[in-house]
């Protein structure tokens, strides 16, 4: 399977400001002066070698994840990313139908507010499948383009599949699973099978109880997962601050990981108001703890960003 996430955001997105571009530059010149560049030939090396957050970023476009398996293309959420997607999505495909899957976790406007801008729905060849175990999943999704909110309805190439709270069901030869998270007006996580290999999908959820036996349908859920994409929208201390806003962290992401056998966990869901270097720092204290406790542990942990590819 190929992974790709095009928006990695939670609550609202978040674009970088002209101020955080503007640091990021004056940073990386003061290390390139620091360094003592002289020469053109020597700014490609010297760019691949500053710290992460001054040379990406995580980017501000709500949660969007393309998986590509076999023939079956699968989109988890349509936050603001599925817009980018959607253009990307008819220049691969010119006038060829799109046949596309979308897995909604839950109806939060920071899951569905990019459905308006999804390009290919406005053309009625293409397939389009929305699926949700929200109630009336598709009312939900329809009213966020009444004329009051939104001046165009919605697209007609979509469809809706109104799942069962943990339905299981195939897509081709791909298997799905749906487990009920804890977040407030509920949220869905989806465990998704293709040759052997499984992706889970476990954002916007809360772990309050850490007991063994509270978490097991989640750890049961996980288990032996190649990918594990799982929320982590606060640090440490901020979910403690926020409890019962539904969303978890880095941290209890490494311990339930481990606990269920899983082999590579990326961070998604990441706060609006957290700029680059706060996040490339939570993977890193992420890392040390997982290196001072585990440290034979072979979990690779992972920074979701925009454009990011990953095939299992």
């Amino acid at each position: 399977m190929n992974i790709r996430f095009w928006g990695v955001r939670g609550s609202i997105a978040s674009p970088l400001t002209n101020a955080a571009l503007e640091a990021k530059i004056t940073k990386a010149v003061q290390l390139g002066v620091e360094a003592g560049l002289t020469s053109d030939w020597q700014i490609p090396e010297f760019i691949r070698n500053l710290p992460c957050h001054l040379r990406q970023t995580a980017g501000g476009d709500t949660a969007c994840v393309e998986i590509q398996a076999g023939d079956n293309l699968l989109i988890l959420d349509a936050g603001t990313g599925i817009r980018r997607l959607g253009s990307h999505l008819v220049q691969m495909c010119g006038r060829n139908a799109i046949e596309a899957h979308i897995l909604l976790t839950h109806t939060h406007w920071d899951h569905i507010s990019g459905i308006p801008f999804f390009v290919p729905g406005f053309d009625p060849n293409n397939k389009l499948i929305i699926y949700g175990p929200s109630p009336e999943v598709r009312d939900r999704v329809k009213n966020q383009q009444k004329p009051e909110y939104f001046p165009v309805p919605l697209a007609p190439a979509f469809r809706f599949v109104q799942l069962k709270e943990q339905e299981e069901f195939r897509i081709g030869d791909v298997r799905i699973e749906t487990l009920l998270l804890n977040h407030p007006g509920n949220s869905y996580a989806y465990r998704i099978t293709h040759n052997n290999k499984t992706v889970v999908y476990a954002t916007d959820s809360e772990y309050k109880d850490l007991s063994a036996k509270a978490l097991k349908p989640f750890t049961d859920f996980f288990d032996g997962a190649d990918l594990l994409i799982y929320d982590a929208q606060f640090t440490f201390l901020e979910s403690i601050e926020k409890e019962d806003w539904g969303h978890s962290n880095a941290l209890i992401g490494v311990d339930m990981a481990l606990l269920s056998h899983v082999k590579k966990l990326a961070f998604i869901h990441h706060d609006p108001t957290y700029d680059d270097k706060k996040l490339w720092d939570m993977l890193e204290t992420a890392n040390e703890y997982l290196h001072i406790h585990w440290p034979d542990a072979e979990l690779q942990l992972y920074l979701a960003v925009e454009d990011m590819n990953m095939t299992i």
